[in-house]
């Protein structure tokens, strides 16, 4: 699958139409090719302003999404990088603040294209050698860098010295690619997910992380103490500690202690994605952050598709919509703790590959009916994958038209790809 997108300016779409073209051969692994790309282009990754760079199965965009809050609330200036988009594929790039401009991006994706057509590229690493170059060019005071798949032989690890590298919660995802047979790496699946993760650790880097089951947390510690990055575990000794209370968040660390608010973002799970934030700025020397500043990014924060509540629109009138991108048991589980004691309609679309009970058994007693849909553009799962009481709509417009004409929210999820038609059709483009 390719997350290529489409643009509606003519230059940007003939790039966007290289892009497409491109794959990873089949048993490629390493960071040489991104190394010769960026090579070319005079080694942007070298250049780049201080870098946070961020792992982990889920909650690694919310937590990026945090740090550039809280950096630009504190006067800041931050590049950021994130994957995959919704809407348009600029939401990739956003520079000091802003999404790239299409103009800017269709010159600077033929750029890099053009420069690596011989090596073989695949679409993220274009995709993150185009951003590095970009970085470099305007000036910030800071870049957010989200880990696109894995950490060890992801694209974004490239860079040298990182100010701080965090790590946030762990599921099983992406099997195909992370959980491959290898004798030098962890054999039960969620170490080794742990051991891909903390591929991003760097020499003298502090790694800040959440706390995870025993084998998680042990291979982190192994690739940690390897490479020699200091490590800041949550409720470890030496580490940092959280709590989330009715109306608020203690914090403390080695630093001492903080109040911090809860953040506007909906679910629990965020607010730990904000403390993780706030602990990667505590556990690095290069930027000043205060925590008025960390305050005022948790309430400010937004990140699209995450259980995001819908704005009345073209797609959901005025019925209460919720949108969620999760596909795994950890989104899941977060999803059920989230709307437990409620009823609703699930209306879910799932690529092929993924585990299609993942968000239904967790759901399981809110639902009051489901319809599966498809994923536009990618293979997916028909109805009978869902359970016996799933029906099917040939599109997310069909299922809403269909549900009843009742007082039960709808929840939307399954899929990022199906979260940005969802955006699309109601008229909610990221900004």
């Amino acid at each position: 699958m390719k997350d290529f997108g489409t643009s509606s300016d003519p230059a940007v779409q003939a790039q966007l139409d290289r892009l497409a073209a491109l794959s990873v051969p089949q048993g490629r692994l390493g960071l040489e090719t991104i190394r010769a790309l960026l090579a070319r282009l005079g080694d942007p990754h070298l250049a780049l302003p201080p870098v946070f760079h961020v792992a982990g199965t889920n909650g690694k965009g919310s937590t990026c999404a945090f740090l550039r809050a809280m950096l630009e609330a504190q006067g800041h200036r931050v590049h950021a990088a994130t994957s995959p988009h919704l809407v348009r594929y600029n939401e990739r790039i956003r520079v000091a603040g802003e999404l790239i401009p299409d103009a800017r991006l269709a010159e600077l994706l033929a750029k890099v294209l053009d420069t690596g057509s011989d090596l073989a590229p695949s679409f993220f690493e274009v995709t993150i050698a185009a951003t590095f170059l970009e970085f470099t060019r305007v000036p910030a005071d800071a870049c957010v860098v989200e880990v696109g798949l894995g950490g060890r032989f992801d694209a974004t690890n490239v860079i040298p010295e990182p100010v701080a590298c965090g790590i946030a919660a762990l599921g099983i995802d992406h099997e195909r690619f992370l959980l491959a047979p290898d004798d030098d790496v962890p054999a039960e699946p969620l170490a080794r997910i742990a051991f891909e993760k903390a591929g991003i650790a760097k020499p003298g880097v502090p790694l800040v992380t959440f706390d995870y089951p025993p084998q998680a947390a042990t291979a982190v510690e192994r690739v940690a103490n390897r490479v020699g990055a200091p490590t800041f575990a949550l409720g470890a000794d030496g580490g940092w500690s959280a709590n989330v209370a009715e109306d608020h968040i203690a914090y403390a660390d080695a630093q001492g202690t903080l109040s911090l608010p809860l953040p506007t973002l909906p679910g629990r799970h965020q607010a730990f994605n904000a403390v993780l934030a706030v602990a990667l700025l505590r556990h690095q020397q290069a930027l000043s952050v205060s925590s008025e500043a960390m305050a005022a990014g948790i309430r400010t924060a937004r990140w699209p598709a995450r259980l995001q509540r819908l704005a009345p629109g073209p797609l959901t009138g005025e019925r209460e919509a919720w949108l969620d991108g999760g596909h795994n048991p950890s989104a899941g589980a977060s999803l059920a703790e989230h709307f437990a004691g409620q009823r609703l309609h699930l209306v879910i679309g799932m690529i092929e590959g993924k585990n299609p009970m993942a968000l239904v058994a967790p759901l399981a007693p809110s639902i009051a009916s489901l319809t599966a849909v498809p994923v536009p553009d990618h293979d997916h799962y028909p109805p009978e994958a869902f359970g016996e009481i799933a029906r099917g709509a040939p599109d997310v417009i069909a299922a809403l038209a269909a549900l009843p004409d009742d007082d039960l929210p709808v929840l939307i999820a399954g899929s990022l790809y199906l979260a940005g038609e969802v955006l699309r059709l109601n008229d909610e483009w990221p900004d």
